[in-house]
């Protein structure tokens, strides 16, 4: 337990006053009694020397502070779905999720929205124990859903509200989680025949692979997403898993694939002024996002033309988009690194790094920390 809770926190670059300074945050927002700062101050150090075990109601704010569930902090294998015993219990469960209405799923990927606007806007870290109760909800009907004409609703607003748990579990470093969350997106995905949510859950995987150091890989895993989705899904994700793929081969050190298949993720980019297709609400991608896509990709390869695009992305960027324009600053930083403008590169890592400590992005502060480096 006291690694996991150290781990975490210099995950963060947090030191333990900043954790302290956190927790007692987070428990005045949520009018919780805790210790005093001195006190605080004893816990913290005795529970990373495991001297002390950790108790309500600190369990649930370190949770909520770090973004990690009871497993990965504590050690404590979480029990996500109760057993059945016996044929009455699992008869109630079968009229239950027989039950579960379109209104009722149509609630439940209105959830879904919500975290993600709140995650958007604010970061992961606060929703896990939200987060792991929806997909538990989730799951739970879907496992006791009998005919197909149930299933599949259930199963797409699973794939949905799965893909996005990855993503936050892999933006607060907690990648086993991501890649669990994933497996069963794409699983969900199948069933519902949602060919749109298992490309876009493929793609966004190979992030975990790339992060991992793979990024021929995730080339790999991008194309076969295409493969596998051919016509089947609207031209917006073909550009998103165009982009990501061009990100991959930038990363891979392959220039002229990485050039060639941004040109690609161009041309299948609708014209149509929308910020989301309706079927497929989880990807946002308009011609703005796509140019600080761009963007990133060309600071990657030390393209001089990066600066331009990114700089014209970070006009038109919306506010709310806090994770997002961290990752864009930290771009910034690289291409003026490229020119040698380590004054600039300074400064947009010094933005970069306090919008990512708003939202407690580990996977962003890791790329910051690696440029400040070089910086």
């Amino acid at each position: 337990m006291s690694e996991q809770i150290r781990k975490a926190r210099s995950a963060r670059g947090w030191s333990q006053n900043r954790l302290i300074h956190e927790i007692e945050r987070y428990a005045r927002a949520k009018a919780t009694s805790i210790a005093g700062t001195a006190s605080l101050r004893v816990y913290v150090s005795e529970w990373e020397n495991g001297k002390r075990s950790v108790a309500p109601p600190y369990t649930a704010i370190l949770r909520a502070v770090l973004g990690m569930t009871n497993e990965e902090l504590f050690e404590e294998q979480e029990v996500s779905i109760p057993t059945v015993d016996g044929y009455s219990e699992l008869v109630d469960r079968i009229e239950s999720a027989h039950s579960v209405s379109s209104s009722v799923v149509e609630t439940l990927n209105q959830q879904t929205e919500l975290l993600r606007t709140v995650d958007r806007q604010m970061g992961a870290s606060q929703l896990v124990d939200q987060m792991t109760a929806h997909i538990n909800t989730l799951t739970e009907a879907l496992t006791f859903a009998v005919l197909p004409s149930a299933r599949e609703p259930i199963a797409e607003a699973l794939a949905g509200a799965s893909t996005l748990a990855a993503w936050q579990a892999l933006d607060v470093g907690a990648t086993d989680r991501a890649w669990r969350h994933y497996e069963q997106a794409k699983s969900a995905a199948r069933e519902a025949e949602r060919p749109a949510y298992l490309a876009h859950a493929m793609g966004e995987q190979a992030y975990v692979l790339s992060d991992a150091g793979k990024p021929e890989l995730s080339v790999e895993l991008v194309t076969e997403a295409l493969r596998i989705a051919q016509s089947q899904i609207p031209p917006r994700v073909t550009s998103w898993l165009l982009a990501a793929k061009a990100e991959f081969h930038a990363l891979s050190g392959e220039e002229s694939a990485c050039r060639s298949t941004l040109e690609s993720a161009e041309l299948h980019m609708p014209d149509d002024g929308l910020l989301r297709d309706p079927d497929m609400l989880s990807i946002f991608l308009t011609e703005e996002h796509l140019k600080r896509w761009k963007g990133h990709s060309l600071a990657l390869i030390g393209d001089a033309g990066a600066i331009d695009e990114l700089y014209e992305a970070l006009e038109s960027m919306d506010s709310t988009f806090t994770r997002a324009e961290a990752g864009l600053r930290t771009d910034l930083a690289q291409a003026h690194m490229w020119r040698d403008e380590h004054g600039d590169a300074t400064d947009q890592l010094r933005k970069a790094r306090l919008l990512a400590n708003r939202t407690g992005s580990v996977r962003q502060r890791n790329r910051i920390e690696r440029l400040t480096g070089q910086a």
